[in-house]
């Protein structure tokens, strides 16, 4: 935040600000926040620019005063670009397929999204597999449709289950004693790392919840 109109170490210390809290806490999302009273059509050009790649969001604030009181005005100016999964929208340059996660994860990892999908099929037998570089996805008749999407690691699969947030939600996997990630707002879902055996031991619970996304994504 600061007084008078933005400048070129206001949006450094902002940047700043934004990666040293990104790196303190890498388990949450983050976007870099400028506040100033003026925020000139120069600098909010340069900051869209960096928003491509930083997601920023920066905000003019105004003081008025009406007798003797003061209130203050905030309009955001410019607000966080977000992205879409990257199937949905632009082509992946790098090949993605099953042998890419084989070595980039493990084969015994990637198997774990198999078992997952065994019990996607439960609700739709004809959704296969659609690989990508950062992500293994889902699809129909070559459309994407991710209300589940998985990233198998080198000891444990991660499971981005897409559905709105709720209380039960919450309930039943806090519940479980699964590691149950923070909710991701940004894109709707709830990740959970999952073992093997995990897989096996909440297999009903893991069919309930892929069943409500699968639900919720029907139109």
């Amino acid at each position: 935040m600061q007084l008078g109109s933005t400048d070129e170490s206001h949006i450094i210390r902002t940047i700043e600000y934004w990666d040293v809290e990104r790196r303190r806490y890498p388990q949450y999302d983050h976007a870099a926040v400028i506040i100033a009273e003026d925020i000139t059509a120069r600098f909010l050009n340069v900051i869209s620019l960096f928003n491509g790649s930083i997601p920023i969001i920066a905000i003019q604030m105004q003081a008025l005063r009406f007798d003797n009181k003061v209130a203050l005005v905030f309009t955001t100016v410019l607000d966080e670009l977000t992205r879409g999964l990257v199937d949905e929208d632009e082509e992946v340059s790098e090949t993605a397929d099953r042998a890419y996660w084989e070595h980039r994860a493990t084969k015994e990892t990637v198997a774990l999204a198999d078992r997952l999908l065994d019990i996607v099929h439960q609700y739709d037998a004809a959704v296969e597999f659609k690989y990508n570089k950062f992500y293994i996805g889902l699809a129909k008749d070559g459309r994407p449709n991710n209300f589940v999407s998985f990233k198998p690691q080198k000891k444990h699969l991660k499971l981005e289950v897409k559905l709105k947030q709720s209380d039960e939600i919450e309930k039943l996997l806090n519940d479980s004693g699964l590691d149950v990630q923070t909710y991701d707002a940004r894109w709707g879902l709830y990740p959970i790392r999952l073992s093997s055996a995990e897989v096996t031991k909440h297999a009903a619970l893991l069919s309930d919840i892929v069943g409500r996304a699968y639900n919720q994504s029907r139109p």
